[in-house]
């Protein structure tokens, strides 16, 4: 499955549950199929000044348009949904009305609404952004259809908190600690949920899940990161492979290929890389202020322990998680797509951005070996 039709799932699931019902409201810029919407809609219908007639109505198979529906459908304009999403997401301040609203966007086409996201943010607005398929796992599809800077912006906007789980596990996770903070009304409780349309096998999840246990898994999750794969600890050089997103089945056969090569791979599945980055520089920021030597955080430790070299992996520009190798004290090689505008199968354009596992195994021996050449202290 992949986390574009697990949201749809999730989305519809919520829909059926007599408490968040009534207040979740949808918004799509014409994308509301393609992006997961349809089940939804089917269930809470569409809104409608007023009611659909015959002839409307089979124009929307089993769309139901009335004045109680709860998708708004937006003609292709980024600008309005997000403008929408500012008004809808502060309902609770200027009319006392609680509501959950989510919109949908392609995510390559984020950069269009870009400024009405801004100021949505900025003046406070509580809402759900789902940028979905992104990346060039859209790989047939062409350049246009593929984003990589979105996660930059994710990580920079103000109020919003960048997401991008692989599995739909922690998607559920996510989305749903996301819509509890907007109804408790916390601050930064916007998220942005950068999905895609690849259909990954969900088994390495649930494997890690009976590993950690539900309540511990999702503590992790929802922190930004956990270890979908634990090499162990023994004699064997050691060094952490960090994927994001829809490239996760990539990293767990590089980790497979590198035990074949006597090395213990441990493989960190980074679900928010906008909380993981706050965890790290928060406290360096302060440490670093008051001429103190920055503390490692707690998450860090569990995640990284010792000074192994990493490897981090991105279906987005490689910048992204680069900063990774001075958060864990450690070389690293940061593998991603810093150039697009091809189309061809996914495996053609893993390949041509050194995205397969022999190329993320090819980037964590050389992580080794400079280690091997500057010994860390």
């Amino acid at each position: 499955m992949s986390t574009q039709e697990g949201f749809g799932v999730l989305l519809r699931a919520l829909a059926e549950r007599s408490e968040p019902a009534p207040y979740l409201v949808t918004a799509a810029p014409d994308v509301a199929t393609a992006t997961g919407l349809s089940g939804f809609i089917d269930r809470a219908g569409s809104y409608q000044a007023r009611q659909c007639d015959a002839d409307e109505a089979d124009t929307m198979p089993q769309w139901r348009c009335s004045p109680r529906g709860q998708h708004i459908e937006l003609g292709v304009s980024e600008m309005n949904l997000f403008s929408l999403l500012g008004q809808l997401g502060l309902a609770w301040d200027l009319s006392d009305q609680p509501l959950l609203p989510v919109g949908t966007v392609y995510d390559p086409f984020l950069c269009r609404g870009l400024d009405g996201l801004v100021y949505a943010a900025q003046s406070g607005a509580r809402f759900v952004v789902v940028g979905t398929p992104s990346g060039i796992s859209l790989a047939p599809e062409g350049g246009q259809h593929q984003s990589t800077i979105t996660p930059s912006i994710g990580m920079a906007l103000p109020g919003v908190t960048y997401c991008e789980p692989a599995y739909v596990g922690a998607l559920d996770w996510l989305l749903c600690d996301t819509l509890g903070r907007i109804a408790r009304g916390e601050d930064r409780a916007s998220s942005y949920l950068r999905l895609s349309s690849r259909p990954l096998d969900q088994a390495p999840f649930e494997a890690a899940r009976a590993r950690y246990g539900d309540q511990e898994l999702r503590r992790f999750v929802l922190a930004g990161a956990y270890r979908l794969i634990d090499a162990g600890s023994g004699d064997a050089p050691q060094v952490h492979l960090v994927g994001c997103g829809a490239v996760l089945p990539e990293v767990v056969a590089a980790a497979g290929l590198l035990a074949d090569r006597g090395v213990a791979a441990h493989v960190v599945d980074v679900t928010s890389p906008d909380r993981l980055y706050t965890a790290w520089h928060e406290p360096l920021r302060h440490d670093a202020g008051a001429a103190r030597t920055p503390r490692r955080p707690a998450l860090f430790d569990a995640l990284f322990p010792g000074r192994a070299p990493v490897v981090t992996v991105h279906d987005a520009s490689s910048h992204t998680l680069a900063w990774l190798g001075s958060a864990v004290g450690a070389p690293a090689v940061p593998l991603g797509v810093d150039a697009a505008g091809q189309s061809g199968s996914v495996r053609e354009l893993y390949d041509l951005h050194g995205l397969l596992p022999d190329s993320i195994a090819g980037a964590a021996l050389a992580a080794l070996a400079m280690v091997r050449e500057t010994p860390l202290r």
